[in-house]
């Protein structure tokens, strides 16, 4: 064979090969596209911005009850004079202690928050922003070291003079809120009475007006409507996007706003959703709240090895709740955790001023029901410096049973029985047995629900888990 033939040969060759290979085959052949692939797009897409922006939509919705419910104004004062009650609908709340809580806004400049000293009270509480974040404590163990001082709350972006005395407080979002604890001294008519008056000294107001500050407006709101939860249908990406046109873009958000077109939320521009489309955000709404839901079981540690009693995810303490490390945002952890509460301390556990434990299940492992009885026996010495409380909150929205006529008990409470070695026997269920009622929870006939026991100031004894909190047994029916 010449050099020609060789040649064409060669190309001959070449070219049913290369024919061959363009040949579809069982293995090379491309899978068709489902025809909903769109749709399907647009439900990922939902499910994960559900998620992502749980901590966003959690803070709108109590802005939107201070603002609808109780017809409050921005640096209003919302306080209770009573512990709250079922009335108080947000994500696993007190109901020991009287609240104060007030929404901000920075778009038009920075506010002051006057913290007064404390006297036959104090104040415990933090500053947080849009994406439920502590930014600044208010406390003994905080920046103003639990006496009188002056925050002022600084916008993104503003360049303008810090006043002398103040703790300036620079946050990344323009809306945020305040949750504050009065702690009383006692459980004294008189305690109350001093926790209220510190709380009528607290101050509010734009840095613009610090030389003649408007009269504060303070109200009460126990025993009164405030619906803070979020829904979980497609009203929930109505929020959403409120808040992401109100809010400056963050550069770790940047993906997260990319794909939130895809649902038709883009900063700058109108969210119109069609009927189609607002059935489809709704069961995204309600396949993710399943899966925070599924989640809370199992979200965090036990304590004790051999009992149900859980410590949160970690996650959130190590990060100050952020959830942003050097290496990723945990947005699932940072979901689920904005799911289950909001007003995180900023410091939580050892050498901080709470601990929070849950419990899902009782002795037997078997889940919390709101039908049954149980008996929560709590042993002498819970090592409170302050005062420990147990709560019923229903599993599917993490807040206070609806219609409870009693959502919690506490170490506050001169009513509740004590045994004679100091330690309580506490009943949960949907009727009180006779002789029981004044150490009785309410829970809701076929609802689940869980526990929440806090410890206020732990001592060693809790952290050396020479302590133990036994789990809640199962009891006969009435």
């Amino acid at each position: 064979m010449n050099l020609s033939s060789l040649f064409q040969f060669t190309a001959v060759a070449l070219l049913a090969m290369w024919s061959s290979a363009a040949q579809p085959t069982q293995d090379n052949m491309q899978t068709p596209l489902p025809p909903d692939v769109t749709q399907r797009t647009l439900e990922r897409r939902a499910i994960e911005a559900v998620n992502w922006g749980m901590p966003l939509v959690n803070t709108d919705a109590m802005r939107q009850a201070y603002l609808r419910d109780v017809g409050a104004k921005y640096n209003d004062i919302l306080y209770f004079s009573t512990p709250a009650d079922w009335h108080f609908q947000v994500t696993t709340p007190n109901a020991s202690t009287n609240y104060v809580y007030f929404n901000f806004n920075l778009k038009a400049g920075p506010i002051v928050i006057d913290v007064p000293a404390p006297a036959g009270a104090a104040l415990l509480g933090s500053v947080l922003d849009a994406w439920d974040v502590s930014t600044v404590g208010i406390g003994p163990q905080d920046e103003n070291r639990g006496q009188a001082a002056r925050y002022l709350l600084i916008p993104p972006g503003y360049s303008g003079a810090v006043p002398r005395g103040f703790i300036a407080v620079r946050l990344p979002t323009y809306n945020g809120y305040t949750l504050i604890r009065a702690i009383r001294a006692g459980t004294r008519d008189a305690d109350t009475a001093a926790a209220l008056a510190l709380v009528k000294k607290l101050r509010v107001y734009p840095l613009a007006q610090a030389a003649h500050p408007p009269e504060q407006r303070f109200i009460d709101i126990h025993g009164k409507k405030f619906d803070g939860l979020p829904s979980f249908d497609d009203s929930f990406f109505v929020s959403l996007n409120r808040m992401i046109q109100e809010e400056p873009v963050q550069e770790r958000d940047l993906v997260a706003m990319g794909m939130l077109m895809s649902i038709g939320i883009e900063k700058g521009k109108e969210f119109k959703p069609n009927d189609a489309t607002r059935r489809i955000l709704t069961r995204a709404a309600q396949e993710q709240m399943a899966v925070f839901m599924e989640g809370m079981k199992t979200f965090g540690e036990r304590w004790w090895p051999d009992r149900a009693w859980a410590l949160p995810d970690k996650r959130g303490v190590k990060t100050n709740f952020s959830y942003v490390t050097t290496d990723a945002i945990d947005v699932d952890a940072r979901g689920l955790s904005n799911f289950a509460a909001f007003g995180f301390p900023k410091r939580v556990g050892e050498g901080g001023s709470i601990v929070y434990l849950v419990a899902f299940s009782d002795s037997t492992h078997e889940p919390l029901s709101g039908e049954n009885n149980y008996k929560l026996h709590v042993p002498a010495n819970v090592p409170a410096q302050q005062y420990w409380s147990v709560i019923a909150y229903d599993s599917r929205t993490n807040a206070f049973v609806r219609e409870s006529p009693a959502v919690g008990l506490d170490s506050y409470n001169d009513a509740m029985t004590r045994n004679a070695d100091g330690s309580v026997d506490i009943y949960f269920g949907p009727v009180a047995a006779k002789g029981q009622e004044s150490n009785w929870i309410f829970t809701a006939p076929g609802r689940a629900w869980f526990a929440g026991f806090r410890i206020y100031d732990p001592g060693k004894p809790f952290f050396d888990r020479a302590w133990k909190l036994p789990d809640l047994e199962k009891m006969p029916s009435h």
